[in-house]
Parts: C-alpha cells; sequence; structure tokens
C-alpha cells in the first residue's frame, strides 16, 4: 500500500508517494496551478502514480498542505463578511492596538481589515469581567440585524463578544438564531474557535476564519471531486499550522487552522528526516521560489507561537513559530534609487519565472544569478522536463544589474547571492541569537527547490559546522505530510495567582481540555492506544503583557509540580530577556492541550550500496563561479547514482530531479544510511567512521 503527500507552493506543486511496507519513497514536482490549485494536485496525483507504476487502488492515505487560505488573506479574495458583536466594539477591529505596522514609518498602511464598517453590527448585551451576565442579549434585536444582513448578501457571520471566553451563553444565543433563521450562512463563534481573553487578538482571529470559510469550503469539495475523478477513493487530510493534520470536515469549521499550512508540513518533514539521521536540535531552512522559512527545533519538538499575524492580521491559533522573509529562488534583483543591490521582496513566481525560462520576464532572479555562475543546469530543470537558457539569465543580469554598477556578470550574480543570503541569514538571527541560542549549536536542514543552492555559504555565514541535505529537498514539505500526526489544540483562560495556585485547580483546568479532546479524537476515529496529551501553562509576572509556556506533567498535578513550573519559567524568562527575579509575583494566565492523534510513522529505507569513491556518480564536469576561488572546474554528481560513501570533497555539485546542492571548495559531505548528505560546512574533522 502507498501514502501520498502533496504541498502546494507559490511556484511548484511538489508530489511525494511512499511505499508504506519498505519505506521507499518517490517524489515529483509540477508546476502549480494558482488559479486553481485542485488542478495540479490531480494532475500531480495521475502523472506521479503513472510514472512509478503504482495503482490509484493502493492509495491508503492522502495530505495535502495549501496556501488556499494566505493566498485568500493577501488578495483579499474570501466570503463577504458580517461582524456581530457587544455595543460599543464594533471598531475594535480597526483600532486593534493602536500600534503602526511600521515604528518609524508614518506613511505605511495599516492591513486593510476583513469587514468593512457597514458591516459590523452591535447588539446591545454585556458579560462582565468576572463571567457574570449583566444584559443577556434580545433574540428580537439579533433577528433584525440577522434580516438586514442577509439583505446585504452577506456570505458568512462571525460573532464575538466581550469576556465570551468566561460565559459563552450570549454568544450561544445568536449562533441558535443564525441556526434557526439563516441555516445556510457560514458562521464562526468567539467562545468555539478561540475561548481565550485578549478580546482583539480573539475578535481577529474569528473574523479570519468566518472569512475563510465559505471559500475554503468551496475548495475542499472541489478537491474531493478532482481526486476522485482520478480514482482516488480516501478522504484528504489537510496539513494545519501547528503541523498536524486534520479531516475535511474539521478543515471547513475551522480554516484558519491552515493559514501557515505548507511551511509547518516542511519543519515536520525536517524533524523526522533528521531525528533518524541523529539530529535533535536543528534550523530548520525551506528556500522555495517566493520566499525563505526558517523555524528552530530543539530535542526534537518544534517552537510554538499564538502571537503569529497572517498578513498583518493577528491569529491566536497555535502555529509553528516559522519566520518568512521574501527571499526565493523567484526573487527578483534590481537597483534601487541609491544605487544600491535589492533581492526581493518581489517574486517573478513560476509564470512568467526566470528570465531562462524564456517566458517574457526579462528582470534576473535569483535563479538567473546561479546560472549564470554555473551552480544550476544550464539547459534544463526538474530532470530535464523543463528546457531553460542560461544565456538570457545573462543578458538579464548584464543589463539590469552588471552594467549598472560596472562589475563583471559573474561578480554581479555573486553580489545578487551575496545579498539573499545576507537576508536569509537574518531571519536565522531572528530564531536563534535573538531569543538565547547560539546558531553553532544546532544543524542545518535545507530543504525547498532552492535550499541546497545556498545552504553551505549560508551556514558558513552563522557559524553552523553541519548541514544536512534530505534525499529529496525539494518535497520534503509534502513528505512532512506523510509524518504529521492529527492534531488540535484547546485552551482555556484562568487567571490565577502563582501563590494562590492549588494542585487541583491546575488539574482540573487541564482535565477538562483533555475530555474535549478526547472528544475530538473519537470524532476523528483516532484509537484510544494512539491517542497522546501535550499540556502546557502559560505563565508570566503580574503586569507583564507576554506569557511564558512551560510543561505541565500528565496526570494530576502535585505541589512538586507546581515548584517545577515555577522554576521552568524563570529558565525561560532568564532566556528570552536576560533575567529573571524570583521575589516578583508570578500568575497563570492560560492552560492549553494538544490532543495528538498518533500516525503511523514510515520506515525510511536505507542504502544497500557502498561505494569507496564517488567517481561512478560522476555525471559532467563544469566551470563554477566561487566568491572565494573565482571560477572552478567542478565534477558535477547524479544524486541517484550514490551509495553511502564515507567522503565527498569539494568543490562540486551534486543534481537531482527537484533540487541542486553546491557544495564550496574547503567542504565535503558524506552519504549516511538514508542517503543524507552531511556536509561538513567548515571542512575539518575526517569523514565516515572516523569522523
Amino acid at each position: 500500500m502507498y501514502r501520498i503527500g502533496i504541498d502546494v507552493g507559490g511556484t511548484f506543486t511538489d508530489v511525494t508517494l511512499l511505499n508504506s511496507e519498505t519505506g521507499t519513497y518517490y517524489t515529483y514536482k509540477l508546476s502549480s496551478t494558482l488559479h486553481d490549485q485542485s488542478e495540479a494536485i490531480a494532475n500531480g496525483t495521475k502523472e506521479t502514480l503513472a510514472l512509478y507504476g503504482v495503482p490509484v487502488e493502493q492509495l491508503e492515505y492522502f495530505g495535502h498542505g495549501t496556501t488556499v487560505a494566505t493566498n485568500m488573506i493577501i488578495e483579499r479574495k474570501g466570503a463577504k463578511t458580517a461582524l456581530i458583536t457587544t455595543k460599543g466594539f464594533r471598531d475594535l477591529l480597526e483600532i486593534g492596538r493602536q500600534t503602526r505596522p511600521s515604528l518609524y514609518d508614518i506613511m505605511e498602511d495599516k492591513p486593510e481589515t476583513l469587514v468593512r464598517r457597514a458591516l459590523r453590527c452591535e447588539v446591545d448585551e454585556r458579560t462582565m469581567a468576572d463571567g457574570t451576565i449583566l444584559r443577556t442579549v434580545n433574540r428580537d434585536e439579533v433577528l433584525r440585524v440577522l434580516s438586514q444582513l442577509k439583505e446585504k448578501g452577506v456570505e458568512s457571520l462571525a460573532v464575538c463578544f466581550l469576556f465570551s471566553f468566561l460565559t459563552p451563553e450570549n454568544e450561544r444565543i445568536v449562533e441558535q438564531c443564525i441556526r434557526e433563521t439563516w441555516p445556510e450562512v457560514y458562521c464562526s463563534v468567539s467562545s468555539a474557535i478561540l475561548p481565550e481573553f485578549r478580546e482583539f487578538e480573539r475578535l481577529s482571529t474569528t473574523v479570519i476564519n468566518s472569512y475563510l470559510g465559505p471559500r475554503m469550503k468551496m475548495y475542499i469539495h472541489n478537491l474531493q471531486d478532482r481526486i476522485r475523478q482520478v480514482g482516488v477513493r480516501v478522504e484528504p487530510y489537510i496539513t494545519q499550522s501547528n503541523g498536524g493534520v486534520m479531516s475535511i470536515s474539521s478543515t471547513i469549521q475551522t480554516p484558519v487552522q491552515t493559514a501557515l499550512s505548507g511551511p509547518s508540513a516542511g519543519v515536520m518533514g525536517a524533524i523526522y528526516i533528521a531525528k533518524a539521521a541523529g539530529f535533535q536540535d536543528i534550523i530548520t531552512y525551506d528556500m522555495g521560489g517566493t520566499s525563505t522559512d526558517v523555524s528552530l527545533v530543539k530535542g526534537g519538538i518544534a517552537e510554538y507561537t499564538t502571537k503569529r499575524k497572517v498578513c498583518g492580521l493577528p491569529s491566536g491559533v497555535p502555529m509553528i513559530d516559522v519566520h518568512a522573509v521574501g527571499a526565493g529562488g523567484g526573487s527578483i534583483a534590481h537597483i534601487d534609487n541609491a544605487g544600491a543591490l535589492k533581492v526581493g521582496p518581489e517574486s517573478a513566481g513560476a509564470n512568467p519565472g526566470p528570465a531562462a525560462y524564456n517566458l517574457g520576464n526579462e528582470q534576473p532572479v535569483v535563479t538567473d544569478a546561479n546560472l549564470v555562475l554555473g551552480r544550476i543546469n544550464p539547459h534544463y530543470v526538474l530532470g530535464g522536463r523543463l528546457k531553460i537558457d542560461a544565456q538570457l539569465s545573462r543578458a538579464a543580469i548584464k543589463k539590469k544589474i552588471a552594467d549598472p554598477m560596472r562589475l563583471s556578470v559573474e561578480a554581479a550574480a555573486q553580489g545578487v547571492i551575496s545579498v539573499v543570503n545576507s537576508n536569509m541569514a537574518r531571519a536565522i538571527r531572528v530564531i536563534t541569537v535573538e531569543r538565547g541560542y547560539n546558531p553553532s549549536d544546532f544543524t542545518l536542514v535545507a530543504y525547498g527547490g532552492a535550499g541546497p543552492l545556498h545552504a553551505v555559504h549560508l551556514a558558513q555565514e552563522m557559524g553552523i559546522r553541519t548541514v544536512l541535505i534530505p534525499p529529496a529537498p525539494g518535497a520534503l514539505c509534502a513528505l512532512g505530510l506523510l509524518t504529521a500526526d492529527i492534531k488540535k489544540s484547546y485552551v482555556k483562560t484562568a487567571l490565577i495567582p502563582y501563590d494562590q495556585a492549588t494542585p487541583e485547580q491546575i488539574s482540573q483546568a487541564v482535565l477538562s481540555l483533555m475530555e474535549e479532546g478526547n472528544r475530538w479524537l473519537a470524532s476523528e476515529n483516532v484509537p484510544e492506544q494512539r491517542r497522546q496529551f501535550r499540556n502546557v501553562a502559560e505563565m508570566r509576572y503580574v503586569g507583564q503583557n507576554y506569557e511564558l509556556q512551560v510543561e505541565i506533567p500528565a496526570g494530576l498535578v502535585e505541589q512538586a509540580d507546581l515548584d517545577r513550573m515555577k522554576e521552568d519559567f524563570f529558565r525561560a524568562h532568564e532566556m528570552n530577556y536576560g533575567y529573571y527575579n524570583p521575589n516578583a509575583p508570578v500568575q497563570f494566565v492560560n492552560f492549553r492541550s494538544e490532543a495528538i492523534g498518533q500516525v503511523q510513522k514510515p520506515r525510511l529505507a536505507e542504502l544497500t550500496v557502498h561505494m569507496e569513491t564517488p567517481s561512478g556518480a560522476v555525471i559532467d564536469h563544469r566551470d563554477v563561479y566561487f566568491e572565494e576561488s573565482g571560477l572552478v572546474r567542478c565534477p558535477v554528481y547524479d544524486r541517484s547514482k550514490f551509495g553511502r560513501c564515507p567522503r565527498v570533497d569539494g568543490p562540486c555539485i551534486v543534481e537531482q530531479m527537484d533540487s541542486t546542492t553546491v557544495i564550496p571548495p574547503n567542504t565535503w559531505f558524506e552519504v549516511d544510511i538514508h542517503g543524507n548528505l552531511i556536509v561538513n560546512a567548515f571542512g575539518d574533522g575526517k569523514g565516515g567512521d572516523e569522523a
């Protein structure tokens, strides 16, 4: 039997087909169809199965990572949404935290709200800060509001009342009115989407969910129809921003959970590959056609956050803490008004793509710079399926960069690479140095179609000694879909001073969340023996506005556990802020429980062939330009011809269908038992068993 994972990016759609019994997996890449992502998904499924001779009846699992939700928000192409909120709070969505997107740029616009003011309606209800209801919502008033919104052609409703996370009765009355009189409209209520304090973030998350709901529902049904036409009979699972997957019914209810679907899948794939190779502390580095995503993993566990923004809009749902920058293979290089060389964030995407694609783009991009330097095959990519012309890249670099800056074409191309590497290095510093971590303590796991091209030079700039290149770096996000567990997070706000907290209080808060999680896992058909929970408390000093997470032990909490949690909070505070105060009062804020349905992880296939030298994998020699040594004649290896290999010295190029790896001078790599390239970025030490 086989499992298939498909990840849709801004440039390419990646497919991974996994043999469940042998652990062997196959990859395929095709251009994304951004007008309708499901078209590339169906074509990719059909073409991959045909290429590897697998009958569609043997598919037992279908996983999908999507950018539909993100694209809808970026392009403002979601549903016509209305908001029903507490009297006096209709403008909260616009006022927010009264902060500007850029502190020093007074001209920068705030993100456009998803609900225009005419569709923000107030009702006269009030729940107090202690959860008591001062005024019950009036059903007649609600019905009048619904009648007005129906006449305006509203497709989706968001309901968010003050303090409803404590007492949701008023929201439930409104929801009941909607179900009785307007059952076809999509509806989200904040007490179900994010029952957590901080009204602006709760409101924003609820609105995003409603804005996405109708279009996501349409997309999911369209996806189902297309893959059924191909012959797929299993129901697809969709990746969430927290690195887990959920069924299509759960996706339709909470599409906000998929806002960062694709990047999270890549992190889970990187964790799985790295663990198998013996690396627990990693920095994931995903460079695609449009952007670069980086994330930090400590002890095999990804960092999570609930403070992310989606296209400038706050979202309080738990997400893997991925930091993104506009640096990809398609990022356009240009000279700004001050005469400085800039790269990105604007991208040429898949169409028209780099100048080398000969589809009408004359602006040089990062891929064009790599072609000029000889780092990419000058005739074709994607294993020969896409023909390119490196001379067009050279002409674009010369006209737009080299001639205006009075540089040679090679020096101009190297300048483009240096600038984009610096942009990505800054992103890595954000998740490491700025949070108290030393990058040299981590292994860089490089993937995405362009990641291995830049990984070793980027590691050298950051002082990272080891780089891991997975066997199929261009399709690792798709592999991550096949390793992801079923997940959903639950939260409860309870502002409890630490000195007044009892083990019984903490246990009760967590157990109530776990009960909800158990019911959801049962609805996802997860057997009890595969259910697991990860519980955390969010703590802060009294008066602070930000919380830090500490683990809550499984089972009933005891006093010793409370003591340990306080010490864990002190350590986390010192790491994040450089100090802690053992005498200042501490309080609990939120309790979270992540319900996990463990899926059977694929067993990675092992290489059976051992090579003493890499000569059997050489397919060409090519002149490659390196900043440190100039033009060098380098061997070009076909990665598919490698067996286990103790040491391969650079400089050299490793080509494969989905990516190209650059090994600079004075570095070397070995091929491990799972086919990973383990690169020593500083060329010291020994290879193989002597390392």
